[in-house]
């Protein structure tokens, strides 16, 4: 499975998102795109395989990605200080990828029925689809074995 992980800004959900993929997943390929250098390089150093920058980069890897990840606001056009572009919203959007979205309320969208969780705690609810998604079952069992706490 092609995994796409999207960010901005400092990168920082991007890389922990990734950091946390690769510790339950740790030989699933993950393909950073960063809307900036800074977001790029961040999410590379947490274990993404490949990186790319910039609004064509992102488009381009939508097209040929079976799941994209990354924070709500990718979905919405001048989310992250206006760091995306409509044409960014609308590959996300229009990609056939599975998306795994992380609700953050910073974004300006707020979505009924999921509450104020810590930022580790969607993370790691996040990691766990995405690998669900690209076949590596996860359950509790598993995370124990690797010492993590669910």
């Amino acid at each position: 499975m092609r995994l796409l992980v999207i960010d901005g800004q400092g990168g920082g959900v991007g890389k922990s998102l990734i950091a946390a993929v690769k510790r339950l997943a740790p030989e699933q390929a993950v393909i950073a795109a960063g809307t900036n250098a800074q977001a790029t390089a961040a999410m590379l150093r947490a274990g993404a395989d490949l990186g790319a920058t910039g609004e064509s980069a992102i488009r381009y890897q939508c097209r040929h990605a079976d799941v994209i990840a990354g924070v709500t606001g990718i979905l919405h056009a001048n989310a992250m200080l206006g760091e995306i572009s409509p044409a960014i919203a609308a590959a996300v959007s229009l990609s056939e990828a599975q998306k795994v979205l992380v609700p953050l309320e910073r974004c300006g969208l707020r979505i009924a029925g999921v509450g104020k969780q810590p930022l580790d705690s969607l993370i790691r609810e996040a990691a766990r689809m995405i690998c669900a998604l690209c076949g590596y079952p996860v359950d509790g069992s598993e995370q124990q074995k690797r010492g993590e706490s669910t």
